[in-house]
């Protein structure tokens, strides 16, 4: 079996494990760093070497650009200080904390790589946290606090392990020189992003082709990465503002036929991506065991069960100190949304790692500027394997009881009651507009009547009347029915804009409507004579 027929069946495993997970109730990413290691260990198989920069490149700039293609800049404007303490704050403190102990426990491992090990380990991975958390009800601040953490750490952390793993490489590695630099490539990096992201933004206006808009999407992560790494600047931190201003504009930029296959491309992707990642960090386990097989299997246990636990530790006292603190200070302002001890012991135990801290520890240089091998570089990776799997065993299955433990809940239909109310108010603009319409024609028009009869009875049905369907009208003309429902459409699809920029509804509730909307429309073109 060669290279090409390896990777080939890896996708074959990726999608047999991932539907037995799931059947199983059990987090996929578990079983395939288990299913990786099983296969690594398969005598006979070719060594699968992927080259460090390739890793960086084609894995990380598209995950962090479809994270912050679905964020809410509003919702993280809204929780901004918690945001930043916990995507700033918590990743330096983690990143010292990690640093010292394996640099503590492990002289080998330099402050230079012990950095680079707190820099990998820092960021945190929270889809499943958010789904989960969503499914149960949990408060929706709680919800959008680690969903902004999770968008803006992978940044911070990033820009922390480019810097550290630069220094490093070429040698001239000091702590305040590495922390001097930090600003100006991240500053300058999201500015960077910014601008392709408005240029990508004008171009996509003048483009009408589904396949062709949906291509330009593919390449915006890397249009925004590789100009900023040229320059010396934060490629991740481009792809993620690039990602956030795109990800607002989706909605005007973005016909309905095209974001829904856009929505369903990216979905494809990030979950080939992630799996990828996954089945990839099991198979590097036999290398690494391999490499470290001089090292004493009990000192190797000790420094991994540490680091582990320092990185648990860490978060959960931030929360319940710094926490704490913006509780007190939350309440004081009267802001009745303030984490309680509750949710922020919640928020303490979604820590766990997953695809950026796995792209990132698989993108380790194999060698320096020197040509010496990278310092570090098997321990590194062991230790990061260490993290991620216990992270996902423990805290990934733990957190759905933790959270009923704790009566970390609201009313379960919360998000479905929030959609509804939503989707009432873009109905009653389509009325309004309907009734415009009467006074305009006289009353006359039966598609006009026959729209408003149809809206109202929905309005009725969403407010809880049972009542379903709307009788067609024979009298009524097909193209001007037509015509009335497309302009109907795009009042509530403006209504529910309005909505979302006002911050009224968050994010996650948009898109739910905006979806109803464009599958209506595509129902209405495919039924159109």
């Amino acid at each position: 079996m060669n290279e090409i027929e390896l990777l080939i069946a890896l996708l074959g495993v990726v999608a047999a494990i991932s539907w037995l997970a799931r059947a199983l109730g059990v987090p996929y990413p578990i079983f395939l760093v288990l299913a990786g290691l099983g296969i690594g260990f398969l005598p006979g198989l070719p060594p699968l070497e992927v080259d460090p920069d390739v890793i960086f490149l084609v894995f990380l700039p598209p995950l962090v650009h479809a994270a912050a293609w679905t964020a809410s800049p509003r919702q993280l404007k809204a929780n901004a200080r918690t945001v930043s303490l916990l995507a700033v704050g918590l990743v330096l403190a983690t990143t010292a904390a990690v640093a010292t102990v394996a640099h503590a426990l492990l002289p080998e491992l330099a402050w230079g790589p012990a950095l680079v090990l707190g820099a990998i380990v820092s960021p945190t991975d929270t889809v499943a946290a958010t789904a989960i958390f969503r499914r149960l009800g949990v408060p929706e601040r709680v919800v959008s606090v680690i969903e902004g953490e999770s968008l803006i750490n992978d940044g911070a952390s990033l820009v922390i392990y480019r810097v550290a793993v630069v220094a490093v490489a070429t040698g001239a590695f000091t702590v305040g020189g590495t922390l001097g630099n930090l600003l100006l490539v991240g500053a300058g990096g999201a500015l960077l992003g910014l601008a392709v992201a408005i240029v990508i933004a004008q171009v996509r206006r003048r483009v009408e082709d589904a396949t062709i808009e949906i291509t330009v999407t593919l390449l915006t992560p890397y249009l925004a990465f590789l100009p900023a790494e040229e320059l010396g600047l934060s490629g991740i931190l481009a792809a993620v503002s690039s990602g956030l201003y795109l990800g607002w504009r989706a909605a005007r930029d973005f016909n309905a036929s095209t974001r829904l296959q856009a929505y369903g491309f990216w979905g494809v992707l990030i979950f080939v991506l992630e799996s990828t990642l996954f089945i990839l960090i099991g198979l590097q386990v036999p290398d690494v065991l391999a490499a470290l097989s001089g090292e004493p299997v009990g000192r190797l246990a000790l420094a991994a069960a540490l680091v582990v636990s320092v990185v648990i530790a860490v978060r959960l006292v931030f929360q319940f100190t710094v926490g704490s603190l913006e509780e007190r200070w939350d309440r004081r302002r009267g802001r009745a949304d303030a984490l309680g001890w509750r949710e922020r012991a919640v928020v303490g135990w979604s820590g766990r790692r997953g695809a950026v801290s796995l792209a990132a520890a698989l993108s380790l240089p194999l060698a320096t500027a020197s040509g010496a091998p990278f310092p570090g570089r098997d321990l590194i990776l062991f230790l990061t394997i260490a993290v991620i799997g216990v992270t996902l065993l423990v805290q990934g299955l733990t957190l759905p009881l933790l959270v009923r433990r704790l009566g970390v809940e609201v009313e379960p239909s919360a998000s479905g009651r929030d959609k509804a109310l939503t989707r009432f108010r873009t109905v009653e603009a389509a009325l309004e507009r309907i009734a415009d319409l009467s006074f305009e024609d006289g009353g006359q028009s039966p598609s006009v009547e026959r729209a408003r009869e149809m809206y109202a009875i929905r309005a009725q049905q969403l407010s809880g009347a049972c009542r379903t369907g709307v009788p067609d009208s024979d009298d009524s003309d097909v193209a001007t029915w037509t015509r009335l429902r497309r302009e109907l459409l795009g009042v509530e699809r403006s209504a529910l804009l309005d909505l979302r920029d006002e911050g009224k509804v968050n994010v996650g509730v948009v898109r739910e409507v905006e979806r109803d909307l464009d599958l209506e429309e595509e129902r209405l073109k495919r039924a159109a004579p």
